[in-house]
């Protein structure tokens, strides 16, 4: 490929992973691989936590996640990063997404609170894409 490109995202901003054991994750993706907690909200099941892989690139971990074999895994969402939510959820309706939230903007009730714009649609095999406009890189 060559030339240039229109590109409306700048990278992944997260992938989100809904856990079985919260905690047990938590643990793992922090003392064995190293990254490190930026944001958490919610109690019990609806915990989540936003954790700093490197370089603008962050893992999002929700409780709540059944226990036993999933065939495709626990993977939940794949975020990319982007400056024009609206813009972005536009381009993916006109190349036949499925829209499944249209873009809003809410404060995630973290500690401080961290505003977002978010929007999400699925891609051509049903996989769930978010895109997700913030200050959190």
């Amino acid at each position: 490929m060559t030339g240039q490109t229109d590109r409306i995202t700048s990278g992944f901003h997260h992938i989100a992973l809904r856990a079985s054991n919260f905690d047990a994750s938590v643990r793992f993706y922090t003392q064995a691989l190293g990254f490190v907690p930026r944001i958490t909200w919610g109690e019990g099941d609806k915990r989540a936590i936003m954790l700093d892989t490197g370089n603008g690139n962050y893992l999002e971990i929700f409780a709540g996640g059944q226990a036993g074999p999933r065939p495709e895994g626990a993977w939940l969402h794949l975020a990319l990063r982007t400056s024009q939510c609206d813009a972005a959820l536009e381009r993916a309706r006109q190349a036949g997404a499925q829209v499944t939230m249209e873009s809003k903007s809410l404060d995630i009730p973290s500690t401080p609170p961290t505003p977002v714009r978010i929007a999400f649609c699925q891609g051509p095999d049903g996989e769930i894409i978010e895109f997700f406009q913030n200050n959190l890189t």
